[in-house]
């Protein structure tokens, strides 16, 4: 394919995706396909020959969109959201078309110089502490990461890595193997599970603590955790607090927590990957409050401010902790502008390579401004809210949990049996998508406002949908 075909086919492309998302309503949410469904539609092999693209582009309806899940269907609630819009599009295809390796600064200046600003702008919108900004007196920075995962295993990593040189200073005789037997990481039960495996890859203990009636990790249960493996000789130093946990959307009270952390010399780090979004509204910003206690933070952009994925924002306190952790400097990566000013963004993360990410972060804020982000934002938690309402109207169901953003936790009074059989018959009926979750042996139901364009409409239906396949249960009596 060249320029000028390119030119033609990549409109076409344009309007079949401008035409899948303006009538992806008519989809069905999820697929009725079995595992193994695409195997009998391609060859075996690859083509020896080179194909026409009237041909590939046929095979999109045919052969891929049977089996997609669309998330940014209006009757979409499982999970969370995962962000779209067309200016985030617009700059995955300018990222693409560039193509560069962001690895360092001399490898694509306008790369890693348009990150700086960008995280400084995320980060400026939600109040952080100017700690964790970039300035050239201060410490401080922000980088995009892929995941929240990844922004959990750095932080975890780098607070290792700060561990064993502070012990072996303190404790020459000490190997690293023995300084890593006695560590201790902590998280909630309601953490993500990402959190422990982040423990598993870094070949540390990691406690899951329990949280309270509202799914929160509170203070003295921290306390006494570190005071107990301290007693046992071990070496508290990490802790993953999270801010809208995946089940409930509860919140670990980090006003509470941080200043333990400080004192213990334990790194808190804060996972806000869904709820981080919704504190650039200024009466949800107290949902971060006493992240100035904290030596790392991360949300996700591609949640739920319509930078679609791949886009995990991070930030530190202390930008040579993590560096530290990660450097790596042969000859070939060398520049003769290092250490001025910019950072090399290769020594913040676990890959090399990295993609031009933050152009559809600088579209996607210039295009919808602060005021549009969070007018979407609103919208979300309202639906939320108007769909709790409809719940809580009808007897024979019960909220669990709070409904603070844009996450409804419902269930059917009564036996999670019950509640088993209901989400299956919603999901077998197709008409929307849900995914349930279990707390403290509690079985129920998420009903989370997913894709950019739910409207009320689209909440009535999910109710309607969910009490006519209750009212069909036979176990359930209707009428109530």
């Amino acid at each position: 394919m060249e320029a000028d075909e390119f030119r033609q086919r990549g409109r076409e492309m344009v309007d079949y995706i401008a035409d899948y998302l303006e009538n992806i309503n008519q989809r069905r949410p999820f697929p009725e396909v079995s595992p193994g469904y695409l195997k009998h539609l391609i060859p075996d092999e690859a083509p020896s020959s080179g194909e026409s693209w009237d041909s590939v582009k046929a095979d999109i309806e045919r052969v891929i969109m049977p089996g997609v899940t669309h998330w940014h269907s209006p009757h979409f609630h499982a999970y969370y959201p995962t962000g779209n819009s067309y200016p985030a599009i617009l700059g995955d295809m300018l990222s693409d078309a560039i193509g560069c390796i962001g690895f360092s600064w001399a490898s694509s200046p306008a790369c890693t110089e348009l990150e700086v600003s960008v995280m400084d702008w995320l980060g400026k919108m939600l109040q952080l502490p100017k700690e964790f900004l970039f300035s050239e007196e201060g410490k401080g920075g922000g980088i995009i990461q892929g995941t929240a995962s990844e922004a959990t295993l750095v932080a975890l990593l780098s607070a290792r890595t700060t561990i064993i040189n502070k012990q072996r200073a303190e404790n020459p005789n000490m190997t690293q193997g023995q300084i890593i037997d006695k560590l201790v990481a902590y998280t909630s039960e309601q953490s993500h599970s990402s959190v422990e495996r982040a423990a598993l890859i870094g070949m540390v203990t990691i406690r899951t603590l329990p949280t309270d009636d509202k799914g929160s990790l509170v203070g003295d249960t921290l306390q006494a955790a570190i005071s107990t493996d301290i007693e046992k000789g071990l070496i508290p130093f990490f802790l993953c607090a999270t801010v809208g946990t995946t089940s409930l959307c509860s919140f670990d009270k980090i006003s509470e927590l941080g200043p333990i952390c400080n004192k213990y010399g334990v790194w808190m780090h804060v996972d806000a990957a869904y709820a981080g979004s919704a504190c650039i509204c200024p009466e949800f910003r107290y949902l971060l409050d006493g992240v100035e206690h904290s030596m790392s933070f991360n949300f996700n952009p591609h949640k739920w401010l319509m930078v679609n994925f791949d886009c995990s924002a991070m930030w530190v306190k202390d930008r040579t902790l993590v560096s530290g952790a990660f450097e790596m400097d042969p000859l070939y990566l060398k520049h003769e502008h290092q250490g001025q000013i910019m950072p090399d963004y290769r020594h913040w993360q676990i890959p090399l390579g990295r993609r031009f990410r933050s152009l559809k972060v600088w579209f996607v804020l210039r295009m919808f401004g602060i005021s549009g982000l969070q007018q979407q934002i609103r919208k979300d938690v309202l639906l939320a809210k108007q769909f709790g309402q409809l719940v809580a109207d009808d007897s024979r169901f019960e909220i669990v949990g709070e409904v603070t953003l844009g996450l409804v936790c419902f269930r059917l009074k009564g036996p999670n049996s019950a509640n088993e059989t209901l989400n299956k018959k919603i999901n077998d009926d197709r008409r929307i998508h849900l995914v349930p979750s279990k707390v403290k042996d509690t079985y129920f139901l998420r009903f989370a406002v997913c894709a950019r364009g739910t409207q009320m409409s689209d909440v009535t239906f999910a109710w309607s949908v969910i009490r006519e396949i209750t009212d069909k249960m036979a176990l359930i009596p209707t009428g109530q």
